[in-house]
């Protein structure tokens, strides 16, 4: 415990995963955002639709996520100078926006195909039957089939999610302060304290994870659609 208490002192532990937490939510948001659009691109009568939304998902899926990380990092950031957080903002502001960007394009494919499978558990019938009462394919998707296909969803929404946030660790490949960076460091200059560095990482990750877990069982119990 002293080692623990030591390590908290001499190092930002609090401000790594708060900066974990931080990945988390914005990339969430995002790949919830972008997945959503690739499932119902996926789902579209439109064949151009369907066949971006599969190459997407393959594409981007079957790539490591350090490899779109550091792309982001290095093509857009450092080559092609795009500043994300407007021209004034500091090196280490820019790099978070790219580590979220990188994070939300990876998991958009996992929240795409856990949508598409909520998706597929909609009965057909209740499509045809909103289009036979006049429903658009847009009405009928957003009004019919969405809200039922995200309950059916949550399980591997969250599964997602919790896979993001021990996926937050590779943006400190870019430099982007958080909780594995902070570990990083700890190794570095305290390497008598290994063990408790990573029983001090191991926590923090089960702190952050579990309740997140405890909440999509009780909500995939709770809200699962009753046929």
């Amino acid at each position: 415990m002293s080692d623990l208490a030591q390590l908290m002192r001499d190092y930002d532990v609090v401000g790594g995963f708060w900066m974990t937490i931080k990945l988390t939510v914005v990339a969430a948001l995002g790949s919830l955002i972008l997945g959503t659009i690739v499932a119902i691109m996926r789902v579209s009568p439109v064949k151009a639709f369907q066949v971006f939304g599969r190459i997407y998902v393959e594409m981007i899926r079957n790539t490591p996520l350090t490899v779109i990380v550091t792309f982001c990092a290095l093509a857009f950031y450092n080559v092609l100078a795009w500043r994300l957080a407007g021209s004034t903002a500091r090196s280490s502001v820019q790099l978070f926006w790219w580590g979220s960007v990188a994070l939300s394009v990876y998991h958009s494919t996992f929240v795409a195909e856990g949508i598409r499978s909520g998706i597929n558990t909609v009965p057909s019938g209740q499509a045809e039957a909103a289009r036979s009462v006049g429903l658009t394919f847009g009405q009928t998707l957003s009004q019919v089939i969405l809200p039922q296909a995200i309950r059916g969803a949550i399980t591997p929404l969250g599964n997602t999610l919790i896979s993001l946030t021990k996926n937050t660790t590779v943006v400190s490949a870019i430099g982007v302060a958080e909780a594995s960076y902070v570990m990083k460091n700890m190794i570095e200059f305290s390497p008598q304290f290994i063990y408790a560095i990573f029983i001090l990482m191991a926590l923090g990750f089960v702190i952050l994870t579990l309740p997140v877990g405890m909440l999509v069982s009780w909500a995939s119990t709770r809200l699962a659609v009753q046929r």
